[in-house]
């Protein structure tokens, strides 16, 4: 394995609060787009001779599309460069993706391997403190300030939200309040008791955790909280409204993936919310055609691609996040594009009678029909030839017989005319659907295979 220098990551100060500029910004986040991306190429051409050195499935698909390092001579060279899939770091598994040697690995962590072989990332030293430097960035952005304190409701273990959360709170200069996934009505007194600033947690939990609140005779509205820095699943600016509603706060998005980091890829800035900023001092974002494969253009919709540029034990080059977002230019943080709010996954795509569809157009409907809460499953079926769908949803504690009697034909009517397709519609009682503590499952398939 050949030996490498890591390429010269300048780090954030180690409390942001105490940071030379009044607005509390590292310098890169204050670059100009020249300085940026001057950056972003010295970076790339490491990460590309990286990832050829030392990893050899890498090497091998470069060889195959007969390109090497040495071809990138700017930023847009990329493009020359062939793909790394899930698929890749499955058949990698568990550490024969890595670039470092093991004696340089100080954590890994790793998928749930619910939809196939669990995928392995690994960290040095190096790559932890750049993973809590973006994290604290992230808090920061989200409005978070050092001294506050941080309810982290991530799961910790293998799943990277839970740590990846903490020690980027812990380096902001934060009190972290591991509490981790599940027991929500502990999460309730520990949100009332020990009174956080911000609380870290996915979307559809935090709505769990308000249930918990009513259910409990307390009004989410009262706590300590100002901030919900929501991730690890898509959600919709109906939620948004939704949760900065019931808590009385602002709910910002994160966003970061394993095999890419982790959460800190990417971050909404709570002064805009009109998208997340992505980090592109360390990743450097693409959009492609998720059919043709073919590179779409700034504004235009379509799969999500990252680059490293500052990882060590996991380079990885051109990875298929297969999120579906645009790139759009960058506002309060000029010099970084951002990202849309992820609208789906390419494999969660519902494919129901010739029309295409996510969880997220349904999740819209859901949310403006005052008697639905937003705790809804698509169960698909094929009792024939033809798929069915059923969106089973929960309806709200203390809604009206009559508004409950009527919300099933106005959802069905909504998804009939907003979405193109028919599907039935079940209105169940509150607390009926399996409640999320990590990423939310809104996908019930039972066709046969």
């Amino acid at each position: 394995m050949t030996q490498q220098i890591s390429p010269g990551t300048p780090r954030l100060p180690r409390r942001l609060g105490t940071a030379p500029d009044p607005a509390g910004l590292d310098p890169m986040e204050r670059a100009s787009r020249a300085v940026l991306e001057e950056h972003q190429l010295r970076r790339l051409r490491w990460t590309l001779r990286h990832a050829y050195d030392n990893q050899p499935f890498y090497r091998r698909k470069c060889d195959a599309a007969g390109v090497r390092p040495e071809d990138c001579r700017e930023l847009a060279d990329i493009a020359r460069f062939p793909f790394t899939t899930k698929q890749d770091l499955r058949d990698a598994y568990p550490f024969d993706a890595f670039a470092v040697p093991m004696d340089r690995v100080l954590r890994v962590h790793a998928s749930s391997g619910t939809t196939g072989r669990a995928t392995v990332v690994g960290y040095t030293k190096g790559d932890l403190d750049v993973w809590a430097d973006l994290v604290a960035r992230c808090i920061r952005a989200s409005g978070g300030r050092p001294g506050e304190r941080v309810h982290v409701a991530y799961g910790y273990g293998l799943f990277t939200g839970g740590l990846g959360a903490h020690y980027g709170a812990e380096r902001l200069g934060c009190t972290v309040i591991p509490v981790s996934g599940g027991q929500t009505a502990r999460q309730v007194q520990l949100i009332r008791d020990l009174r956080p600033d911000t609380i870290m947690v996915t979307p559809s939990y935090l709505l769990t955790i308000a249930d918990e609140f009513r259910r409990q005779g307390a009004d989410p509205r009262g706590t300590s909280l100002r901030t919900a820095v929501l991730g690890a699943e898509p959600w919709t600016e109906d939620m948004r409204t939704e949760i900065e509603e019931t808590f009385g706060l602002h709910a910002v998005d994160i966003y970061g993936l394993s095999e890419v980091m982790g959460p800190g890829v990417a971050n909404e800035c709570v002064e805009s919310k009109d998208g997340l900023h992505v980090f592109e001092d360390h990743f450097l974002p693409e959009i492609v055609d998720p059919i043709t494969d073919d590179s779409v253009a700034d504004g235009g919709e379509g799969e999500l691609v990252f680059t490293s540029l500052t990882k060590e034990a996991l380079p990885i080059v051109r990875y298929r996040t297969r999120d579906l977002s645009r790139l759009l230019p960058g506002t309060a943080r000029p010099a970084f594009r951002r990202m849309a709010k992820v609208t789906g996954r390419s494999d969660d795509m519902i494919i129901l009678r010739g029309v295409n569809l996510f969880p997220t157009q349904v999740e819209e409907q859901v949310l403006r029909i005052p008697a639905l809460a937003p705790h809804f499953q698509l169960v698909l079926r094929r009792p024939a030839r033809m798929d069915e769908m059923t969106v089973r949803v929960e309806h709200r504690p203390g809604a009206a017989a009559a508004d409950i009697g009527t919300a099933g034909a106005r959802l069905d009517e909504a998804v009939k005319e907003h979405l193109g397709v028919s599907a039935a519609v079940e209105v169940v009682a509150p607390d009926t659907l399996e409640r999320s503590v990590g990423k939310v499952r809104r996908i019930v398939d039972e066709r046969p295979r």
